[in-house]
């Protein structure tokens, strides 16, 4: 078979990655085997170079296949007519590999903890806030996603003054389809407009809760936490108002001096889940910090216009007289904010993950043709 003279053009790049592919393959199969962190770890970089050498097979393939062609059609002019069917099969295997190229964000396939918090509003906050919670339960409820509540403080009137959700998947799974790949938009302001149950006029009025979603480390040794760095402090738990929840020191503090980061867990009755549940959430944030410091570095290079996880950036309006959500990043609208608030958040995401994919392939266009 004859190899097309168009094999190597475009496409260097993925020889690295094929090498790295072979690589993990022998790895999975040495002593790693044994430990299952490595094997999340090793097994999510496997899939995701899993995509390239597929498309990169099936363009070998499509490109010899037309190069045949195009050689037995100068011989006999019957196999000419099989020479546009193959062009036009070896351009789509093309642009699925270039496709398939562009980096993926290295956390897709994680699962996540995804933090609300009331914020302006009071309790119209709070109750929003636990609105966002039962969307983003619901959501992953119909996407086959585990979901447990990590901790939580409740409001007076039954909402979250914050809460912690961890959602996630029940198996491996590819990288465009994890937790992480599709929650990551959401990191923002989320304001609602409604008219509050407190309110006795009927007038509306405009609140927000932030929103922060952290990637979750696989197991605790993927993130190495000196003990020196840690101060932990114990207190009582305490509820809505301010009352007292049990009547033991069972409450969790837990600063990163390095950092500044602070979590505190007070969910549990024992000090030893509240403290684990805790150190979930530290190294989640100490990931997402290095996630961000990394994306920081390229964004001389390239600035996605709607991966973020700025707690300060307002990024949707949920208009309840209306009926309408509105993504003010992506341009998307929609006049179901029933259905979406019940989970139906799909195509929200979906207008998040077009945009930045398209944003992404631009910048890969720009730099080949530098």
């Amino acid at each position: 078979m004859k190899e097309p003279e168009s094999m190597s053009e475009d496409f260097s790049a993925a020889e690295p990655l094929l090498a790295e592919y072979a690589d993990i393959e022998a790895e999975m199969a040495g002593p790693a085997a044994a430990d299952p962190g490595a094997m999340r770890r090793l097994g999510r970089r496997y899939a995701e170079l899993g995509r390239v050498v597929a498309a990169y097979r099936a363009w070998q393939t499509a490109s010899a296949d037309l190069a045949d062609a195009r050689e037995l059609a100068a011989e006999d002019e019957d196999f000419a007519a099989e020479v546009p069917g193959l062009e036009a099969a070896a351009t789509e295997a093309g642009e699925h590999l270039r496709e398939v190229l562009v980096p993926r964000d290295p956390d897709d396939a994680r699962d996540v903890i995804i933090e609300v918090k009331a914020g302006e509003g009071g309790e119209e906050s709070a109750l929003f806030a636990s609105d966002l919670a039962r969307m983003y339960s619901r959501y992953a409820e119909r996407q086959g996603w585990a979901v447990e509540v990590l901790d939580a403080t409740d409001s007076d009137l039954g909402g979250y003054k914050d809460v912690r959700l961890v959602i996630k998947t029940r198996g491996p799974v590819e990288p465009q389809d994890g937790v992480w790949a599709h929650l990551k938009y959401e990191g923002g302001v989320h304001r609602v407009q409604r008219v509050p149950v407190t309110e006795s006029q009927g007038r509306i009025h405009t609140s927000a809760a932030g929103v922060l979603v952290m990637p979750e480390a696989d197991d605790p040794g993927e993130l190495q936490i000196d003990a020196a760095d840690l101060r932990i402090d114990v207190f009582r738990s305490s509820g809505p108002g301010g009352q007292s929840v049990n009547t033991t020191d069972s409450a969790v503090r837990i600063t990163h001096l390095p950092s500044g980061i602070v979590v505190s867990m007070q969910n549990e009755k024992s000090q030893l889940q509240n403290k684990e549940a805790a150190m979930r959430v530290l190294r989640a944030r100490l990931l997402a910090e290095r996630a961000a410091a990394a994306a920081a570095e390229a964004a001389q290079a390239r600035r996605s216009q709607v991966r973020t996880v700025d707690r300060s950036e307002r990024i949707r309006t949920y208009n309840f007289p209306e009926n309408r959500i509105a993504d003010h990043r992506t341009g998307f609208k929609a006049y179901n904010l029933d259905a979406v608030l019940d989970g139906d958040l799909g195509p929200v995401i979906a207008s998040a993950i077009a945009m930045d994919e398209a944003e992404r392939l631009s910048q890969v266009g720009e730099g080949s043709g530098s």
